[in-house]
């Protein structure tokens, strides 16, 4: 199914949901990229930020009419039908080679869990999501990352999934993965870290220290998914 693009750009765009968007890791998101969507209410939070966003895209039902009129109706995408969530509708409209996201890991579990499964349905389109602690987003067939020794690296696969691992304390090689099988959380860094997947659908989880180094690996990697067929 294609989609129209909303947003094209050739560096990263800021993405702001309706979630708990923590002030600190926004400045830090907004600062690593060009253009910012809002999905649907995230509006209202750039808004009261002293921020004015250059596209909303969602169905529209949470952006109270007094925060709506403030905005350029050029920048409203409305996009009707309920078959997606706002993630998905924007994710899908926004052409870049990285998506940042923030307000979709919190404090609902159920959107948190609909944001994974987005990112795992649409392997093509990278996007790193951001909480106040954590950072989430779907490894490319290739990962190469320097981060401190020690530090927290989990592995949650969406789907049956295999892979391979260098600088991992305990590594994945000839394991395999499954959401309700074998799981890889609370793994920790040992050395320069390379993973390397055979197949998308798997979810990596680090502290929300590393969001500049990840940001940078994901939107300069070469190593990208195809879209999934149908």
């Amino acid at each position: 199914m294609g989609f129209e693009t909303v947003i094209e750009s050739a560096g990263p765009v800021a993405l702001v949901g309706g979630g708990a968007v923590p002030g600190a890791v926004s400045e830090r998101i907004l600062a690593l990229c060009g253009p910012v969507v809002a999905a649907d209410g995230g509006a209202e939070t750039l808004l009261r930020r002293g921020r004015m966003p250059d596209a909303v895209i969602g169905d529209m039902d949470s952006l109270g009419v007094s925060w709506a009129r403030r905005l350029p109706a050029s920048a409203l995408h409305p996009v009707a039908e309920q078959e997606s969530t706002d993630f998905e509708k924007c994710l899908t409209r926004i052409e870049a080679p990285l998506v940042i996201g923030t307000g979709f890991l919190g404090p609902r579990a159920d959107h948190m869990l609909a944001a994974l499964s987005v990112l795992a349905r649409f392997p093509d389109r990278p996007c790193l999501l951001a909480s106040e602690s954590d950072l989430a987003f779907l490894c490319p067939p290739e990962l190469a990352l320097e981060r401190p020794v020690g530090e927290r690296f989990s592995l949650f696969p969406m789907g049956p999934v295999t892979g391979r691992s260098q600088g991992l304390t305990w590594p994945i090689d000839g394991l395999d993965f499954a959401p309700d099988g074998r799981i890889g959380t609370s793994n920790r860094i040992s050395g320069p870290l390379r993973i390397q997947m055979e197949a998308p659908g798997m979810v990596v989880i680090l502290p929300v220290a590393a969001l500049e180094d990840v940001a940078a690996v994901l939107a300069g990697s070469p190593a990208r998914w195809s879209a999934r067929a149908g």
